[in-house]
């Protein structure tokens, strides 16, 4: 494993971002432009999603669906010092148990992977997902032994595991993060923040469970900073956590989101039965990600709520 010095790190000059217009593509493009780093933003062809990209000469937007990643070509883009690959299908919903669209998604990987050895990329950083880990009632740890129970989980991880093989013989360096449970503007609209928010701004109950689950939220915002820093200080062939590192229970976080919008009414705590295979616990051990690149979340959770509810209600 290569070791890096915290202080021997040089700022990075020029990024590729696929799936550039999701929440934390958008994000790290933001994060990258307040570092004054140039972002080369890969997205779908006719996306109804373009205008949300920062208008910016450190950002030029390419399209080019997933499965066209094999064979793109950008030309001469001078140094790449770091390819993130968020783009990915069938993210929320029942979708997630799509074995045959995650069976593609990990092809894309390879794709992407091929594309960043074409461009001449310096290191590769996959999005990876908690749901890797299964089940689980304590904080976790990126050496913890994965038993994901879903085909989303499945695939991450294959794809994990098969990008970091690939990369090696590719000769790119690699690292995989898996995120917690990011939020923020341009969060899908069916996650429970957002159907909350959703929900209280229309003066409508939100039916819930008990919400006695403990759990680690993050703001797109740190999720961003956590990414930006992995590539430039992460170390080759590392596995991180994404995620504040602090898990409180989820009743709290409705209550904080209902006190923000002051909403007169109440939200239906208990009125919804836990599914199946409900996950109790999820918060994320940061201490290597903390070791090896000096991150902290910064975003206070009242503050990153303020900041959401702020955008959804404007749009």
């Amino acid at each position: 494993m290569k070791l890096q010095s915290l202080n021997t790190v040089k700022s990075m000059e020029k990024v590729v971002v696929t799936g550039a217009t999701s929440m934390l593509g958008l994000a790290l493009i933001e994060e990258c432009l307040r570092n004054d780093t140039q972002a080369i933003a890969i997205i779908r062809k006719n996306s109804k999603k373009t205008h949300i990209l920062p208008e910016s000469p450190l950002v030029r937007v390419f399209e080019c669906d997933l499965n066209g990643l094999g064979e793109f070509e950008l030309g001469g883009q001078g140094r790449i010092d770091a390819f993130y690959h968020f783009a990915w299908e069938a993210t929320c919903g029942e979708s997630r148990d799509s074995v045959s669209s995650h069976v593609r998604n990990i092809g894309y990987t390879m794709d992407a992977l091929s594309l960043a050895k074409r461009l001449g990329a310096r290191r590769f950083i996959g999005a990876g997902s908690q749901a890797e880990y299964g089940r689980r009632d304590h904080a976790i740890s990126p050496s913890e032994k994965v038993d994901p129970e879903n085909a989303y989980g499945v695939s991450k991880y294959a794809a994990g595991r098969l990008a970091s093989i690939r990369a090696a013989q590719l000769g790119l360096e690699f690292i995989w993060a898996r995120v917690f449970s990011a939020y923020g503007r341009h969060d899908n609209p069916n996650s429970l923040i957002m159907y909350c928010i959703d929900c209280l701004l229309k003066g409508v109950e939100p039916i819930l469970t008990c919400c006695g689950q403990l759990w680690d939220y993050i703001h797109c915002s740190d999720a961003a900073r956590a990414f930006y820093l992995i590539g430039g200080k992460g170390v080759d062939q590392s596995v991180y956590n994404i995620g504040s590192g602090e898990a409180k229970p989820l009743c709290e976080y409705v209550y904080t989101i209902q006190e923000t919008i002051g909403a007169g009414i109440s939200v239906g705590i208990g009125k919804k039965e836990y599914p199946p295979k409900q996950v109790m616990h999820l918060c994320a051990d940061i201490e290597s990600l903390r070791k090896d690149t000096g991150f902290e979340a910064r975003m206070m959770f009242e503050e990153g709520i303020r900041d959401t509810v702020k955008w959804y209600a404007s749009h």
